[in-house]
């Protein structure tokens, strides 16, 4: 994992050049179940808010349910809203490939099976495209994972919110066993291996 993350490091800083100053930038990605990606983007400096929710399919405003039968084309995703002028969208896609989830397991993630559950990256502008396509050829290039980037790069057409008992259900749940098996390994990593961006999310409390 040592010579995975430098590599990212090294691919981020060809990628991701300081931004401008600008209003709110939106992300898009899927890489499993979104409760621990979520809770992943929570905790980084320069996101302002993250909603679970689906993207990438053809079924309008689907239920978590219709999602989960794997015929609605959609995938399990996060929404991330961040200013642009903290963090950079390679910023954030480094820190997907890295500790969000594993890119080279293709229709899974963990112990989930599914489209609904692939690795994508929805893009929302033609730069997000560019460099979504750029990272994931630099990747493939150095050789950074022992097995093919399987990570899907296609349009954002739609974003749905999930449930409101799925929105960050991390926090809330923090004893939940698939978060404690699954989940908290990412923020861990996260902390680990990104001390100066981690920061504590807000109180689920006041949300």
């Amino acid at each position: 994992m040592t010579n995975i993350l430098a590599l990212l490091l090294a691919l981020n800083t060809s990628l991701g050049a300081a931004p401008a100053a600008g209003n709110e930038q939106v992300a898009v990605f899927a890489g499993g179940c979104f409760w621990g990606v979520e809770a992943v983007f929570e905790r980084v400096k320069g996101v302002i808010r993250v909603t679970s929710g689906f993207a990438g399919g053809t079924a309008t405003s689907p239920s978590y349910e219709e999602v989960s039968s794997g015929n609605t084309g959609h995938a399990e995703s996060v929404q991330v809203v961040f200013d642009p002028t903290q963090i950079s969208y390679g910023k954030l896609m480094q820190i997907f490939f890295s500790v969000a989830h594993d890119p080279t397991q293709l229709n899974r993630q963990g112990p989930d099976y599914g489209t609904q559950y692939r690795s994508a990256i929805f893009y929302a502008s033609d730069d997000q495209k560019r460099e979504a396509e750029a990272y994931v050829a630099q990747l493939t290039k150095a050789k950074t994972f022992p097995r093919p980037i399987v990570t899907e790069i296609a349009p954002l057409r739609a974003f749905y919110p999930a449930e409101d008992y799925h929105q960050h259900f991390y926090d809330k749940n923090p004893m939940y066993p698939y978060i404690v098996i699954n989940d908290r390994p990412k923020v861990q990593a996260l902390k680990r291996q990104f001390p100066e961006l981690y920061r504590e999310p807000v109180s689920t409390a006041s949300r």
